[in-house]
């Protein structure tokens, strides 16, 4: 029973890094891409690639969160009907 849970876990993991590896990689290659494409500086153009992975990692990470069961993607919408009532400023 005890390996049955490991392997489970160790697929989630080997799931997770090849999930992972490949959103940064993809990410990034489209943010150079589009550095090249759309800016002069290479600021700029290392700006987008950054830009790129940090999207390919948080999608990565979410993606991950909920393969391992840590993540609700079912989040309830905060309750209006707590907040106060406006005021009209009318003078």
């Amino acid at each position: 029973m005890e390996e049955n849970k490991e392997l489970a876990a160790n697929a989630k993991w080997d799931a997770c890094i090849d999930l992972s590896l490949r959103r940064v990689v993809y990410s990034s290659l489209a943010g150079a891409s589009g550095g090249l494409i759309f800016f002069r500086s290479p600021v700029t153009r290392w700006a987008s690639v950054a830009f790129g992975a940090g999207v390919g990692i948080g999608s990565a990470y979410t993606d991950c969160s909920r393969i391992s069961g840590g993540y609700s993607p079912k989040l309830a919408p905060p309750k209006l009907d707590d907040a106060p009532a406006p005021k009209d400023q009318e003078e």
